[in-house]
């Protein structure tokens, strides 16, 4: 069988799969790494699931996952810190809309919300700006990293024989008592499959002969602030939401950064993934109101990461029994959180769809390098160093990147193809000189695969 996409979802959906030995399973991506896609840049949140729609398939797996990925998360080293959600209230409409969103996270299975007031909203947050007039408080939300999340599924996958073919771009796709995907490495033939292609999920769709639903790119564009913000801001502090989205937030970061974003403008291009002058300018205005500080402060960097908006409230996974074909469209921002849940799904419709799914056997426990500024690092681990003095030789000294770690991600079951993909395992060159110092030392390391 075949999975299109490796990114969140889909490496969610071949680590699932992967625990069922007797199925022969290609995970497909189009670009030179797992988890380039929408996975890469997102606000990087553990949602509860209080705001979703209530009674969506969106609402249930965002309810599963987020207690699916804790429990993952935990047991595979991936940083987690529940710093808890602020929705703050600007003006008296917003103020009384705190209720219903109250109402409505019960609905949801989640009922640990607290309403609070200006004094108690300043004293939890005490360099919020002027005129906030309450607050929902959802103790529950958190950061998490959403880099190492998507290579501890696509490692344990490949760890329990999943084949992943990078590089690899659907062309076409048919469908004749059997799937024939039509790839720029060749022609790729399977029983069965799964279209996780996120932004081109309805192209793949398509060309299968449906028209459920339409993708339409929603760029969200973000500022990253230095470690010097992060005192500023204790929780995520969220706008009340609109049809658009969650709208622009402020947030620490599992790095010990500090996110403001993301702006949400529907494009009609799927690469429009540059930022632009107006939308960061845009950001900066709305960061001046939620918290004036933040913008005396450093910006280490920017980017910008389109979601799969489709005008719908809720996901568009679709079994099509007849084609041996499950849709996993529509995935949007929550599809971090879902993951787990979605994957699981997937597998529950591919039996309806006639797989025979075979024995079950639990994957290899994998072990992730941490990335949290909250956990011990390599460096800060004298056993550690005692044992292997590489991890305490630091080459990025921003982010207090070992050279130990580049070596190791460099020797993963997956390894990086590009500067880029090394930064996103190890944090090397992410920091406030983004590279300025270490860029050479990493660059030598990565061409030499930081052999001794």
């Amino acid at each position: 069988m075949a999975i299109v996409g490796a990114g969140v979802v889909g490496c969610a959906i071949a680590r699932e799969l992967a625990h069922h030995p007797r199925l022969r399973i290609a995970l497909v991506e189009a670009q030179d790494d797992v988890g380039q896609g929408t996975s890469k840049a997102n606000t990087a949140i553990l949602h509860t699931g209080f705001d979703a729609a209530p009674g969506t398939l969106e609402a249930r797996l965002v309810r599963e996952g987020y207690a699916r990925l804790g429990a993952y998360a935990a047991e595979a080293g991936i940083p987690v810190e529940r710093v808890g959600a602020l929705l703050v209230a600007w003006d008296e409409e917003q103020l009384a809309a705190l209720p219903r969103l109250a109402e409505k996270a019960e609905r949801n299975a989640y009922p640990d919300t607290a309403l609070l007031g200006p004094a108690e909203l300043y004293a939890r947050e005490p360099h919020l700006g002027p005129g906030a007039l309450g607050a929902l408080h959802i103790p529950g939300e958190s950061i998490i990293c959403p880099w190492t999340t998507t290579l501890a599924y696509a490692t344990q996958a490949v760890r329990a024989g999943v084949d992943l073919h990078l590089n690899t771009a659907v062309r076409a796709a048919t469908w004749a008592d059997g799937h024939r995907l039509t790839t720029s490495r060749g022609t790729l033939r399977a029983r069965h499959l799964v279209n996780a292609a996120g932004l081109h999920a309805d192209t793949l769709d398509r060309a299968l002969g449906h028209e459920d639903f339409t993708v339409t790119p929603r760029r969200g564009q973000l500022l990253v602030h230095d470690k010097f913000a992060r005192p500023l801001v204790r929780h995520i502090l969220l706008p009340v939401p609109t049809a658009l989205g969650k709208g622009v937030l402020v947030a620490p970061t599992v790095y010990g950064n500090v996110l403001l974003g993301p702006t949400a403008e529907d494009l009609d291009d799927k690469r429009a993934t540059g930022s632009t002058a107006e939308g960061l300018a845009a950001l900066r205005d709305q960061g001046r109101r939620i918290l004036p500080a933040l913008l005396d402060e450093e910006v280490t960097a920017v980017y910008a990461g389109l979601r799969a908006a489709t005008g719908q409230e809720d996901y568009r996974i679709t079994a099509h029994p007849g084609q041996a074909y499950v849709t996993v469209g529509g995935i949007r921002s929550t599809g971090l959180t879902a993951s787990l849940a979605i994957a699981a799904h997937v597998a529950g419709l591919l039996a309806g769809t006639g797989l025979d799914l075979g024995p079950v056997r639990e994957p290899e426990p994998v072990a992730m390098p941490n990335l949290g500024e909250a956990f011990p690092r390599p460096y800060q681990r004298p056993d550690l160093i005692a044992a292997d003095p590489e991890y305490g030789t630091l080459v990025c000294h921003c982010e207090r990147v070992s050279r130990g770690e580049i070596r190791d991600a460099l020797a993963g079951p997956i390894p990086p193809r590009t500067l880029a993909g090394l930064r996103r395992r190890t944090r090397a060159g992410a920091g406030r000189c983004q590279g300025f110092y270490c860029g050479a030392a990493v660059r030598e390391l990565f061409e030499r695969g930081a052999r001794p």
